[in-house]
């Protein structure tokens, strides 16, 4: 659950300071595992630099202000930074200014308390003082954890509660089952096999493009930050780039709402949804040389503004909230837009075509649509010709990774759980690797 904050002034210095606090024990955990792995071939482990903070706090005396656990907090945060880079997750670690290390962690409630039953109410922070929250929270429960992030010029605490189980689950589950195809034109083409929608795209970035256009220009006349010439961005330019980024973020704020709106109209009705498994960011990818760049990039324009990763992974947790069950169907094996759902029969077709034409049972339909009822019959395990099911395809889950030469997950909770035996208790952490 998100809630916006209203420090006051005073309170807000107090957030400013806790933040650079944060941020420069970051940096300085980064730079000790790069310095002792560099210079003495030795990998630093999270327990390591957990135990260092004791020492750490009587050299820099300022961090005994700042709540303890927030500040291991901070450290398996730079461990799991690592341990993504040693498994091909993500980029090497970097040092990170205060404008892009937007907040921290309490991961227990000596940190904070929370008086509130999930519509609004305050929120006291350790050695910070008492804060007024707005927001509604669909959920309520026993707060676990809580971050504060500092993000556009504003506050907020996204704070994770413990639900029980039947409070979250309907006593009636619906019992629809559909297919849906996600796209650029119809963001959405939702079949049950009979019934047939199409959401048209909102295209939220493309009605505001033009004024991002003209905020663009604006800015571009102002003195822009240059690093390499030591150039300050001038008082103009930084008010110009505001309202670029005021702008942005009101459109990610209507995107966001729209897709949390048509995830729970699918949910209402429906516990059965079976859709394409998408790779949006190959999908987003850069056009190699040579090749239409500028068409892919308004292709890819057009998929980010429809937002594919988030409709899927909000209607996704959404089913699943309620007990009802979410399928990812391999596309490079059915391949949901080249096969009729009436008879299996698969036949190429370029993006250009828009009706599906069977050249075989004659079955004619929208092409979105017949690519949602293929994703339909095959999860339910009735598409003819191709003997799909989801018995003998690969895992439906678009979270599945391949093995990686730095182990699985699966591999990664054993190393943790062997890990934490030494300590006589139930802590976790992430194993070191060169």
């Amino acid at each position: 659950m998100t809630f916006r904050i209203y420090p006051t002034k005073q309170i807000e210095l107090s957030l400013r300071y806790h933040r650079k606090m944060h941020k420069d024990l970051y940096n300085a955990a980064v730079n000790n595992r790069f310095t002792q792995y560099q210079k003495f071939n030795h990998s630093v482990s999270y327990f390591e630099q957990q135990n260092c903070l004791p020492a750490f706090k009587e050299v820099w005396t300022e961090y005994k202000e700042i709540n303890s656990q927030a500040l291991q907090a901070t450290l398996k945060r730079v461990d799991y930074a690592f341990e993504r880079w040693f498994k091909g997750l993500g980029k090497r670690p970097r040092f990170k200014s205060i404008r892009h290390y937007s907040g921290w962690t309490y991961p227990a409630k000596s940190g904070y308390s929370v008086d509130s039953n999930g519509e609004n109410g305050y929120l006291n922070l350790s050695k910070i003082g008492r804060i007024q929250m707005r927001g509604f929270a669909k959920y309520w429960g026993t707060p676990t954890t809580c971050t504060i992030v500092h993000r556009n010029g504003k506050w907020y605490a996204s704070i994770t509660v413990d639900v029980l189980d039947q409070i979250l689950k309907p006593e009636v589950l619906p019992t629809g089952a559909i297919g849906i195809d996600l796209g650029c034109n119809s963001a959405l083409s939702i079949t049950d096999g009979e019934n047939h929608q199409q959401i048209e795209a909102p295209k939220f970035l493309k009605n505001a493009e033009q004024k991002v256009k003209s905020l663009s220009k604006q800015k571009r006349r102002k003195q822009a930050p240059n690093r390499k010439k030591k150039n300050k961005a001038s008082r103009r330019w930084k008010k110009a780039q505001a309202k670029v980024s005021k702008l942005l973020r009101k459109v990610a704020n209507q995107r966001q709402n729209w897709v949390h709106q048509v995830a729970i109209d699918i949910v209402g009705g429906n516990s059965f949804i079976a859709t394409e498994k998408l790779e949006v960011k190959n999908m987003t990818s850069k056009a190699k040389k040579g090749k239409r760049k500028k068409q892919k990039a308004g292709l890819n324009k057009l998929i980010l503004d429809v937002g594919f990763g988030m409709l899927r992974s909000t209607i996704k947790y959404k089913v699943e909230q309620i007990g009802g069950v979410f399928i990812e169907v391999p596309t490079r094996q059915v391949k949901p837009s080249q096969t009729c759902p009436r008879c299996g029969h698969q036949h190429k077709k370029t993006l250009d075509i828009r009706v599906h034409d069977c050249q075989h049972c004659g079955y004619q339909q929208d092409r979105d649509i017949a690519a949602a009822e293929v994703m339909l019959y095959w999860a339910k395990g009735i598409l003819p010709g191709l003997g799909t099911s989801l018995v003998n395809a690969e895992s439906p889950s678009s979270t599945s990774r391949t093995s990686k030469k730095a182990g699985s997950m699966k591999e990664l909770g054993a190393k943790k759980r062997s890990k934490s035996t030494f300590t006589g208790q139930d802590v976790e952490t992430r194993p070191s690797t060169k």
